[in-house]
């Protein structure tokens, strides 16, 4: 016999599903012409229709929303061009047109691979999209995955688009000259979100739809209630403090991630005291809770210990410990505490 699951339980599935689900976080986006997200898409939807080539980066910091944004535009776009735009894999392409494919391929084979998907899909009527995530990472050495890819595009029969991911700011000044000549000078900076943003963006993910599948009563006062609370002074300098730590989106995610597991399942409602229980949970340090029972010997321990990190010698044993300057007071302390329980110090890569 299954239990009925409590009305908290479900909005708290509701919340979490939510917050799991990427393209939900960002769909706020889609709703202005000035986000990146409508830049993308009209840059990737006018190289769709116009048959045309085309490449640009994606620059920000990490768990800023770039991939998001991208998978968000590749679902509308198939979805706008089931027949000209597809998400393939190496051996797909190779099934559907025919070519070889082999996992020991080298460097050359992979190149002449791709131009000639190149070829083939132009012929096709096909766009292929090229994802360089971590985007600097191909602009080391000789470049020549980029340069053979961006010299391909510049044949009239490819049809190809270049996007590029990175945390890197300067991505475009590390590309060789031959290959930012072939390079388009496009950019979409992704910058932090304000505290305005971030506050258009917890409503967004916590406010409660009335297409939920909850009851409509249970919804209006779990949205009276959210309301009062973002008007909170304590709610707005959790806020600020989180933002002065890490104000990406996926930072933001994993906060209310946690106050919604902190929610009130008597009530059914979350409280300013769930987002400041979340708070407080991601400010832990696991390094310094584990320091605060160790007696006074362990801690000397540990400042030899660091001591000899700094000299690069990540190895160490009791012996090459009592050879630091700090060696006599280990040793009175020893006569006076031995023996003694290591406890947390295992963690610090001691070897006998």
């Amino acid at each position: 016999m299954v239990a009925a699951v409590s009305l908290p339980s479900q909005a708290q599935a509701v919340l979490r599903s939510r917050l799991c689900d990427p393209v939900f976080i960002h769909s706020a986006l889609s709703s202005s012409l000035d986000t990146n997200y409508s830049k993308l898409k009209y840059l990737v939807a006018s190289s769709v229709s116009e048959a045309c080539n085309n490449s640009v980066l994606l620059l920000g910091p990490r768990g800023c929303g770039k991939a998001a944004v991208v998978d968000m535009v590749l679902d509308d776009l198939k979805e706008e061009h089931p027949d000209a735009i597809s998400v393939e894999i190496a051996r797909q392409l190779c099934l559907e047109h025919q070519l070889s494919f082999s996992k020991m391929a080298s460097s050359d084979d992979n190149t002449e691979f791709m131009i000639d998907m190149l070829r083939e899909c132009g012929l096709a009527h096909k766009t292929i999209l090229f994802i360089l995530e971590e985007f600097d990472l191909f602009a080391q050495g000789k470049q020549r995955l980029l340069y053979s890819l961006l010299d391909a595009m510049q044949s009239l029969t490819s049809q190809a688009v270049v996007i590029g991911v990175s945390c890197r700011l300067d991505a475009d000044q590390l590309l060789e000259k031959r290959v930012r000549s072939r390079f388009s000078h496009r950019k979409l900076l992704f910058i932090s979100p304000s505290l305005d943003d971030i506050q258009r963006l917890v409503e967004h993910l916590l406010i409660l739809a009335k297409d939920s599948g909850l009851p409509s009563k249970y919804i209006a006062d779990y949205n009276s209630r959210l309301t009062s609370i973002f008007s909170d002074k304590k709610f707005k300098g959790c806020l600020n403090s989180l933002m002065d730590a890490d104000a990406t989106t996926s930072n933001i995610q994993r906060f209310l991630f946690r106050a919604v597991s902190y929610m009130d399942m008597e009530s059914g409602f979350l409280s300013v005291e769930s987002f400041l229980k979340a708070l407080s949970s991601m400010q832990r340090q696991p390094k310094m809770d584990s320091l605060q029972d160790l007696s006074i010997l362990e801690l000397y321990i540990l400042v030899c210990m660091h001591r000899l990190e700094s000299k690069e010698q990540t190895s160490y044993n009791f012996t090459s410990i009592m050879k630091d300057p700090y060696k006599t007071p280990i040793r009175l302390l020893i006569n006076m505490q031995a023996p003694f329980v290591l406890g947390p110090l295992s963690t610090f890569r001691i070897v006998s």
